[in-house]
């Protein structure tokens, strides 16, 4: 029986590194991890959708887009919302 690595899989289903559809996906991944990332956050304080947007100033259907990666969102939505929910951002940018 022959192993397969996740990369060699990911390589086949979803396309070589530096394709269009590769970078599509891995921004896809990414931003649904932020999202899951807010919600586990909100839900470890006990706070509802709404009282997430209300801190924000905006709609609780904004907040229910952001935690399921609905819409795209600017990196100022995302901070707002980790800042008001007391964490922190490390952003780290590498150079291919």
């Amino acid at each position: 029986m022959k192993l397969t690595t996740i990369d060699e899989l990911t390589d086949e289903i979803i396309g070589k590194k530096g394709s269009p559809e590769r970078n599509a996906f891995e921004y896809d991944l990414r931003m649904d991890i932020i999202g899951t990332i807010i919600k586990e956050t909100r839900l470890k304080q006990k706070m509802s959708q709404a009282d997430l947007a209300s801190k924000l100033g905006v709609q609780k259907a904004q907040i229910s887009k952001l935690e399921n990666n609905t819409k795209d969102f600017r990196i100022g939505t995302i901070i707002k919302a980790l800042d008001a929910l007391g964490a922190t951002l490390k952003l780290s940018v590498s150079i291919r």
